[in-house]
Parts: C-alpha cells; structure tokens; sequence
C-alpha cells in the first residue's frame, strides 16, 4: 500500500468503491454531487489527506474524511480504511433510514407472480365499488 501526496478526485472516488468505474465517478463530480471542503469540484482537483468531502447519492448525503490516498482499486475491506465518515452524517443517514420504514417504503416486492386465483382476489379488492 503506498500513499500518495495527491491523486485526482475522480480516482480516488472509485478506489474508495463509492462508484463501479472511474467514468461514473467522473461524472458524478462535474454533474456537482461531490463537493470538496465545502466546494463544487472538477474532476481533475487534486484530493489531499484531511480534505472533506460531501457525497449526494441519491436521498442520501455522506459526509466523509479523507484518511489515505491509494492509487489502485484494491479490496473492499482497505477500501473501507481509506475514509471516515462524520457522526453527523451517520445520524442523518439512520434518520432518513428510520423515516422511510414508518412511512412504508421498505416494503417488500412479492417473491413470485400472483397465480390465477390470487390474481382474481386482488382484481375484487381493487374493484370494489
């Protein structure tokens, strides 16, 4: 494992396996979802040990800190020692998690198609007028 002073954000998003390809993780950054220090990035800004970044994925915001600067993709488990993420976010992030099971949002899809009978129920109960 060697550190680097520097590397590019774009690539140490994708060794930090917050995205599948380093093109994502390309636009993701110019498309203004990771912002560094508390400012919109390019691609080609150079990340440095301590610098924070903001990451938005969707309904959710991670707030991280940078520990270690690796220039290849490894394993998931030294992924995970490459950054920190804040107190701060982890509570907004268990938050959102608590609000999306009281207002029914995890619910499950169904394991397999409705077979014939089944199906007939469910269209009686929609069409229940």
């Amino acid at each position: 494992m060697t550190e680097l002073e520097k590397l590019r954000v774009d690539r140490w998003l994708w060794c930090a396996r917050f995205y599948k390809t380093r093109a994502l993780a390309s636009k993701e950054v110019n498309g203004g979802k990771i912002h560094v220090n508390g400012h919109r990035v390019k691609s080609s800004f150079m990340l440095k040990v301590g610098d924070q970044l903001k990451i938005t994925k969707g309904i959710y915001e991670l707030i991280i800190d940078v520990l270690l600067l690796q220039g290849k993709r490894g394993a998931a488990k030294v992924a995970v020692l490459m950054y920190s993420e804040t107190e701060e976010s982890i509570a907004t992030r268990d938050r959102i998690n608590e609000l999306n099971k009281i207002s029914g949002q995890h619910l499950e899809s169904p394991k397999r198609k409705p077979d014939k009978r089944q199906r007939r129920e469910l269209i009686k109960v929609r069409h229940k007028d």
